[in-house]
């Protein structure tokens, strides 16, 4: 493997059209984050670079919908962002904006430059036009029913229950999301980046990498295909004006100005540092290594056409690496910022830590598959893995040493075979969990990490200090010890993952230097006093859980658990009979796509056919359900989930092992009444 003097890291623009949400962290921040803090304990010349996408159509939509100017939206935004990635402990070295006029600047150039190379074409085109507005429409202006799943409120570029990729023009009865008219096709110019001319260079190249195989299998998929041309202009007067005569109205596409938003903010950071051209020497010489922290929908315009356009303008590196993550779902549903379905990461702040939520996510990270985040599993890994492993070794440690050896670091005397294999373990930790880093293997790195956490807690129990302090206290010592040489190197080895803890933990160990490679091999000197002992991580109580957990619930329609825990919430009988409950036979069962938890049931309700959509799937089977007789609330409001709707509700009662159907005894026919 090539070894790089230094290495420049990015993670995907955040639009600024609203909060973050934990899929976006999950995705492509906390992974870069992990990584590059690692590099900087490894002191490698290492740069962080981000910023705000503040162009396309999502901008003008938010700002149409609040009546409000596209500058105005993504100035609250890029503040809020900003803010909070800094209170989770996303460490940028420079996190930038696309409307700054250094962004503007650099993307006339790169159209400039491709046009007078005649690598871009020219094509005049039908596109939908409002006449009651008085404007051509963006995709995302656009909506109307898929032609593939008849979901009726898909957008122009894609539908967000099947997933298809779609072009306006295929949309069933489309109508303008501005003012509801119909619109009408009308002709316009513009300019495409034509990829499939520079589709055999780019495979040259792209096979000489070796990337992970979600990656490899989705750039693959796409020049199979054949990759065509892509649109890099459109009609909006939101974005970087097309550097061209005779083009008014008319901005550079956001997947062509975006990534280019890379380069901008890291010529922002080289002005910062006083030095304007040193962003040159990390994006213009082939000893730096480039990693692109992305989520998978954003492969096709990092793996494929920023570097076709990196090679056309020549002379700039090409990514070294692309650890695309795959998609993070919350409580077994996909996120929906459009229906307000989601954990958004400034309300997760202001009532939680950040670390619970950093090492949650870490140690699930969706890298190979789609992954789910629940609050009960938040719970446990803060609860019984940071707390009860974690946390309870470094406490006991501490408080030990401060109440039995003046709060000093006691002498190791004399190393028995269970010490010296401690000793090796902690001695190994930080090159296993770095080669998992630097392999981009957060998950594994993660658990390795609690592994020696654990082993750790285990050595503190079978040495059993409380009984050697008073039977040979020399053992005892060499035991402490041991334990606060682990602490130390446990505070190193958690710094990516765990940034706040971590020092904390410096605090109380009283000590300042940190480098990852020498921390094992460092031996902490007798007598040196210790920082004040605390605790490191609070547990998390069942409440706070449950009104997490009934949030989520009301977003998608589920009834809340405050509802059952309340004892004086009587109704009477009248009350009672509006709800209409009836027996309904389960004709079909199948799952939904893109979800563990969600079933997908075809019933007979006697008089009528219905679906359902029951989070049910991790207790049952299509196959255990089907010709079951159910017990369903047929008066509920259509709800939608996962694209699908949901014409009712069907009964079941959760205990501690699993949820159990609520079903008619005997042969009861569909459509009864339940009283």
């Amino acid at each position: 493997m090539k070894a790089f003097k230094r290495i420049l890291v990015t993670s995907a623009l955040p639009y600024a059209n609203g909060p973050l949400h934990l899929g976006h962290i999950a995705g492509a921040y906390l992974p870069a984050d992990i990584y590059v803090r690692y590099q900087r304990l490894k002191n490698r010349d290492v740069i962080y670079i981000c910023g705000s996408d503040e162009h396309g159509v999502p901008i003008t939509v938010t700002a149409d919908k609040e009546g409000s100017a596209p500058q105005n939206v993504v100035d609250r935004f890029h503040a809020m962002n900003k803010e909070d990635f800094s209170k989770l402990g996303i460490c940028f070295d420079n996190y930038s904006r696309t409307s700054l006029s250094i962004h503007h600047k650099t993307a006339r150039q790169f159209f400039t430059k491709l046009y007078e190379q005649g690598d871009l074409t020219v094509h005049t085109e039908e596109q939908f036009y409002s006449e009651k507005s008085q404007r051509f429409l963006p995709d995302r202006y656009v909506e109307g029913t898929c032609p593939y799943c008849r979901y009726d409120k898909a957008r122009g570029d894609q539908c967000d229950s099947c997933g298809k990729w779609l072009d306006p023009k295929q949309l069933i009865d489309p109508k303008s999301k501005t003012d509801g008219s119909t619109p009408v096709l009308k002709e316009t110019k513009h300019w495409y980046f034509p990829m499939g001319r520079f589709a055999e260079d780019w495979k040259q190249w792209f096979n000489s990498q070796q990337w992970k195989e979600n990656v490899r299998n989705y750039c693959m998929g796409w020049y199979n295909e054949g990759l065509g041309e892509r649109p890099i202009t459109r009609d909006l007067h939101w974005g970087v004006p097309v550097p061209l005569d005779n083009t008014e109205g008319k901005v550079l596409y956001v997947w062509f100005d975006a990534p280019i938003g890379y380069i901008s903010s890291t010529k922002e950071w080289a002005k910062n540092q006083g030095a304007p051209d040193q962003w040159k020497k990390y994006w213009c010489d082939n000893e730096t290594k480039l990693v692109h922290f992305i989520g998978k929908d954003n492969i096709v315009f990092h793996a494929i056409l920023f570097p076709m356009m990196l090679k056309r303008m020549g002379n700039f590196v090409l990514p070294s690496a692309i650890p695309a993550n795959e998609y993070l779902t919350i409580e077994g549903r996909k996120i929906s910022t459009s229906q307000n379905y989601a954990v958004w990461l400034k309300d997760y702040l202001a009532s939680f830590p950040p670390d619970p939520l950093r090492y949650t996510l870490a140690a699930n990270a969706p890298e190979s598959k789609d992954t789910d985040f629940s609050w009960k599993q938040l719970q446990s890994r803060n609860n019984d893995e940071l707390a009860d492993i974690l946390g309870n070794f470094v406490n006991r440690t501490l408080i030990f040493v401060h109440n039995f050896f003046e709060g000093k670091i006691p002498p190791r005397i004399e190393l028995d075979a269970m010490d010296k294999q401690m000793l090796k373990t902690i001695q190994n930790a930080p090159g296993q969990v770095g080669t998992q880093l630097e392999n981009f293997e957060i998950r594994n790195a993660t658990k390795t990490f609690m592994d020696v956490c654990r082993t750790a807690n285990k050595y503190f129990n079978d040495k059993a200090p409380w009984s050697t302090r008073k039977t040979d206290p020399e053992v005892c010592a060499t035991t402490l010890n041991v334990c606060l040489h682990v602490v130390n190197v446990l505070s190193v080895i958690m710094m990516p993952i765990l940034p706040f803890s971590a020092e904390k933990i410096r605090s109380m160990l009283n000590i300042e230097s940190v480098n990852w490679d020498d921390v094992a091999h460092q031996t902490l000197p007798a007598d040196h006093p210790l920082g004040e002992a605390g605790i490191l991580f609070n547990k998390i109580e069942d409440s706070m859980i449950e009104k997490e957990v009934d949030k989520l619930n009301a977003l998608a329609g589920e009834p809340s658990q405050e509802l059952f825990n309340k004892k004086d919430d009587l109704i009477n009988f009248d009350q009672f009979q509006k709800m209409h409950l009836k027996t309904a036979r389960v004709m079909k069962a199948e799952r939904v796509k893109g979800t563990d938890k969600l079933l997908k049931l075809h019933i007979d309700l006697g008089d009528e056919k219905r679906q359902i959509i029951a989070g049910i799937a991790q207790d049952y089977t299509p196959e255990d359900i089907v010709n079951r007789t159910i017990i369903v609330v047929t008066n509920l409001k259509p709800a939608v989930i996962r694209g699908e709707e949901s014409q009712g509700m069907l009964l079941a009662v959760r205990t501690k092992e699993s949820l159990k159907l609520l079903t008619a005894d005997g042969n009861v026919p569909p459509g009864e009444r339940v009283s």
